[in-house]
C-alpha cells in the first residue's frame, strides 16, 4: 500500500462473511482464512512521522479553568477500512519465504454468483493496490466505464523492508547497485525467475481456486522494477498473462541486460502471443541545460523505452499486439496513476450492454 501521509497499513484476520472459501492450497497454513478487509491507520507512521520537538516550559503556572460540567471522554478512532478486500498469508514453498495476498472482489461479486471476471495481478502492493481500487471505482463508475474485475495485489515479503524485498523478487540478474537497505542489510538481487514460478505454480492457482476467475483473463500491471519484472515474465513466459501493462520499466538494470535478454530470443522464437501496454513519464529523460528537477539526472528511460519497442516491432511477431504511450508532464514518481488509469481502460473497456 502506498505510504500515505499519516497512514500505515493493518492487516486482519477476520474472513469475510457470505464468501465460500475452498481448501488454501499447500502453500497456505491449515485452516487460513483472509482477512475480512485492508485497513488504514490514521496514526502516524512511527518510521517517517518527524520527531515532536520537546516542549518548553511555561514562565509560570496557568491558572485554573473556572469551575464547569466535565467534557465527555473523547471517541477512540478507528481505522478506515478498504471494502470488499481480503488479505491471504501464503508461504512460498521454493522460496522460503511468506507473503500476504491482497484481494479486492467487485462490487457485483456477490451477487452475480455466476459470474466470473478477469483479474489484475499488481506489484508493489502497499502502494499500488488502494490506488488501482480507487481508480477502478472511478473509471468504472459502476462498470459503465470499465469492466469489472478482482485485483489481486502482490505485496512485499513478510519481515523484509519494500526495497529489499522488491530488489530482490523484481530484478533478473544478481547485478543491481550496492546502495545499502534501509534495515542495513546487504541487499540482494536476481531472483525474478524464481518469483515468477511462485506466482506460476502457486499464487495464480490459488486464485483461481478460491474465486470464480476468467482464467483467459490474467493481467499484469507493474512500474518500475515492476515493469521490469513483467518483461522479464513477458520474454520468459509470455502465456502467464493475456494483457501486460508495463509502466516506466527499468530497462537500464544491469547494463540493459533485458534488451539483450530480447534479442537473445528473438533468435530462437518466431511469435510473442501477448498484449502490451508499455507508457513512461515524459519527464524520464535526461535534459542538458534544463533545471527542472523533474527531469532524470542521468537517465534516459525514455530512449530506452522506445528502442525496446522498435526491437519488437522490428520481428513483426503474428501474435503481439502492442501499444506505447508517453504520457505528458509527468515524471518517474507522478506517473502511475495515469498509466494504470490507461492501461484499465485499454485492458479492460466496459463491456456493451
Amino acid at each position: 500500500m502506498p505510504r500515505l501521509p499519516a497512514l500505515a497499513l493493518l492487516l486482519l484476520l477476520v474472513p469475510v462473511a457470505g464468501l465460500a472459501v475452498p481448501e488454501p492450497d499447500p502453500g497456505l497454513p491449515r485452516g487460513a482464512v483472509p482477512a475480512a478487509a485492508i485497513q488504514l491507520d490514521p496514526r502516524p507512521d512511527t518510521d517517517t512521522a518527524p520527531a515532536r520537538p520537546a516542549p518548553t516550559p511555561d514562565p509560570a503556572p496557568a491558572p485554573a479553568p473556572p469551575p464547569g460540567p466535565v467534557p465527555a471522554s473523547r471517541p477512540t478512532p478507528t481505522p478506515f477500512t478498504l471494502p470488499d478486500t481480503e488479505v491471504w498469508p501464503i508461504r512460498a514453498n521454493a522460496l522460503g519465504r511468506d507473503y500476504r495476498v491482497y484481494v479486492g472482489l467487485p462490487e457485483s461479486y456477490a451477487r452475480q454468483p455466476q459470474r466470473r471476471y478477469p483479474v489484475l495481478f499488481v506489484t508493489d502492493a502497499d502502494y499500488a493496490f488502494p490506488l488501482i481500487r480507487s481508480i477502478a471505482a472511478r473509471l468504472g463508475n459502476r462498470a459503465h466505464g470499465l469492466e469489472e474485475f478482482i485485483l489481486v495485489g502482490l505485496s512485499y515479503s513478510d519481515g523484509d523492508s519494500p526495497l529489499y524485498s522488491r530488489r530482490r523478487d523484481y530484478t533478473p540478474t544478481p547485478n543491481g547497485e550496492r546502495t545499502p537497505d534501509p534495515s542495513g542489510r546487504r541487499p540482494v538481487f536476481g531472483e525474478a525467475e524464481a518469483y515468477r514460478r511462485f506466482l506460476a505454480d502457486q499464487l495464480m492457482p490459488f486464485v483461481a481456486a478460491t474465486y470464480r476467475t476468467d482464467r483467459n483473463r490474467n493481467i499484469y500491471a507493474g512500474h518500475s522494477y515492476g515493469g521490469l519484472f513483467g518483461l522479464h515474465i513477458l520474454l520468459t513466459a509470455p502465456e502467464m498473462f493475456s494483457h501486460y501493462i508495463i509502466g516506466s520499466p527499468s530497462l537500464w538494470f544491469d547494463d540493459r541486460v533485458m534488451i539483450k535478454r530480447e534479442a537473445e530470443r528473438a533468435k530462437t522464437e518466431k511469435d510473442l502471443p501477448a498484449r502490451v501496454y508499455m507508457a513512461i513519464g515524459s519527464y524520464e529523460t535526461t535534459a542538458p541545460g534544463n533545471d527542472d528537477p523533474r527531469h532524470s539526472r542521468s537517465l534516459d528511460m525514455v530512449a530506452d523505452l522506445r528502442g525496446f519497442e522498435r526491437a519488437l516491432r522490428s520481428r513483426a511477431y503474428p501474435g503481439l499486439a502492442l501499444e506505447t504511450e508517453v504520457v505528458a508532464e509527468e515524471d518517474h514518481l507522478s506517473v502511475f496513476p495515469a498509466i494504470i488509469s490507461r492501461g484499465l481502460a485499454w485492458a479492460l473497456p466496459a463491456r456493451r450492454r
